[in-house]
């Protein structure tokens, strides 16, 4: 008898519900989390409000409201990959570690799936409330008013460059198995991420317009920010269309490729007790 395939929606939200009930358990440090996840956006906020000051905008087009679209378009990104990837792939090299991937390799479910999605940080939301929160009323005071169709690229772009982040983390950590232990490549992650908080305008010159080329087009975290926060921000200008087409083309690509190394990396892996 063929087994059924296994409801993915289902032990989504059975993960989901197991992650809230265990943050539940420690309220306190769940209230910590994410009493310190607003403070922190208060405080980047803060930081280009008084940036903001002293400059009239930051790259080319980026005036006050405009740029706070893109601060909150950063802010609701990554607040995705905080609550559902970040913790997973971290803890990806521990179940190598201690022989725990042979229990999850056991299960009628697909690896992957059940890597990235098993624990939930729902303290990472906080920052998702604080970016909605800092868009609408970014929005409120432009001059630009997006329409429907802008809104709803805005969210397909959204998800495409958090599908571009997570295929670029869960590379990382699909490189455990090789290397054991890769606390080096999770600091790497964040050390180009830190890109991707910026207009890509500002690379310019001798040494930005190579970072803007590498960045957007070989390892393209440029875009995961810039091109939704361009949908809502202003008008496209000449050329961006054809980049937000890219866009999605590099999330699949990125997507399918993370897919491709994952798998290599589950079937050079030995198992624990072998």
């Amino acid at each position: 008898m063929t087994p059924s395939r296994p409801n993915y929606f289902a032990v989504f939200a059975t993960f989901a519900s197991n992650s809230l009930v265990r943050d539940m358990m420690f309220r306190a440090n769940f209230i910590v989390e994410c009493i310190s996840a607003i403070v922190w956006s208060a405080v980047n906020f803060c930081f280009y409000l008084l940036v903001l000051n002293y400059a009239t905008q930051i790259g080319s087009g980026w005036t006050r409201f405009p740029f706070f679209v893109f601060l909150a378009t950063g802010m609701i990104v990554n607040s995705l990959l905080q609550t559902f990837f970040l913790a997973n792939a971290e803890r990806f090299s521990e179940l190598i570690r201690k022989g725990d991937l042979d229990f999850i390799l056991l299960k009628p479910i697909d690896t992957q799936f059940a890597i990235s999605f098993e624990r939930i940080k729902w303290s990472g939301l906080a920052t998702f409330v604080v970016g909605m929160t800092l868009l609408a009323y970014s929005l409120v005071n432009l001059d630009y008013t997006p329409g429907p169709w802008q809104v709803v690229l805005y969210v397909v772009y959204v998800l495409c460059g958090a599908a571009i982040l997570y295929s670029l983390i869960i590379s990382l950590a699909a490189a455990s198995v090789w290397m054991g232990r890769n606390q080096s490549l999770y600091d790497f992650w964040f050390y180009i991420t830190i890109f991707s908080r910026y207009p890509m305008e500002i690379y310019e010159g001798r040494l930005g317009t190579p970072l803007r080329v590498g960045f957007s087009f070989v390892i393209p975290i440029l875009l995961t920010i810039n091109i939704p926060a361009r949908f809502m921000a202003k008008p496209l200008q000449e050329g961006e269309g054809a980049l937000a087409a890219y866009t999605l083309g590099a999330a699949i690509l990125c997507v399918l490729l993370s897919r491709s190394i994952f798998g290599a990396a589950l079937r050079g892996y030995r198992s624990a007790s072998s």
